[in-house]
């Protein structure tokens, strides 16, 4: 019964920190500039508490404490919503498109983004299937043995994948996973000059994977979109086909986020 008021205790207290937060933000978001004093009678905080969150925000790059103790946001509060915005965007636009490859070859369709060194799903078209793999939007996944991950590695510079493969451990999820560093560029080289990925039951048993890019009117790779099977479900006979359809699924996508094929 302690550990369970203390539990709960916790989470009200972490609760009620992510509002006094927020409320801080809000508040900052009103003003150009503002003091302590100004922003404890906004915020309806001690100077004390306030202080404290101030102190962590400053610390967190948030917000900027001026020589003459002057507060203000940050842009990196607007990159942030800048980046959000840009993902609701790609999402909206991309909807109609994941539908449509979903609906054309029956399977469940993920639509990818870079997240530090993983990827994240920020879209999922479900296959109308009993048997079907399993994932949510927002569950992560590794770059390495994922067609959405190796599409979205493929566009790294020679720096970036360097820091990426020092950094990440090739852990083995199946027996087909790469776990050699040199294996995987050479599969990320062939994935350039063929415009998509395959990841042949490297993160799951019994699933394949075929993923292509989606690029931004820079040309720049932003996100992956793949089409997920069950192993029994897969005709190797019709995967050319499917590769095709995906390519084109993607490559209209990206025309309409600005992209110009060369």
């Amino acid at each position: 019964m302690a550990k369970k008021e203390t539990d709960s205790g916790n989470e009200k207290m972490q609760t009620s920190g992510v509002i006094r937060t927020i409320v801080i933000l809000e508040t900052l978001s009103r003003h150009q500039t503002i003091n302590l004093e100004s922003l404890a009678k906004e915020t309806k905080l001690p100077k004390a508490t306030l202080l404290r969150f101030l102190s962590t925000l400053v610390n967190l790059g948030y917000v900027y404490r001026s020589p003459s103790d002057l507060y203000s946001l940050t842009l990196k509060m607007f990159s942030v919503g800048s980046h959000g915005l840009e993902h609701i965007d790609l999402i909206q636009i991309a909807n109609p498109v994941a539908q449509q490859l979903c609906e054309e070859l029956g399977e469940t369709v993920h639509m990818g983004v870079l997240e530090d060194d993983e990827a994240v799903y920020i879209l999922k078209k479900e296959s109308s299937f009993t048997i079907r793999m399993y994932s949510r939007v927002g569950k992560t996944i590794p770059l390495y043995c994922t067609a959405i991950g190796k599409i979205l590695l493929s566009d790294m510079n020679e720096p970036e994948l360097s820091s990426y493969l020092d950094k990440v451990s090739l852990k083995p999820f199946t027996p087909n996973t790469l776990r050699d560093s040199q294996a995987l560029k050479q599969e990320l080289t062939l994935i350039r000059s063929q415009g998509w990925a395959w990841d042949n039951e490297e993160h799951e048993m019994g699933t394949l994977c075929i993923g292509a890019p989606i690029r931004d009117y820079t040309g720049k790779t932003i996100a992956a979109m793949s089409v997920s099977w069950p192993l029994f479900r897969f005709n190797l006979e019709e995967k050319q086909r499917i590769v095709s359809s995906i390519l084109k699924a993607c490559t209209s996508l990206s025309k309409l986020l600005g992209w110009t094929e060369e």
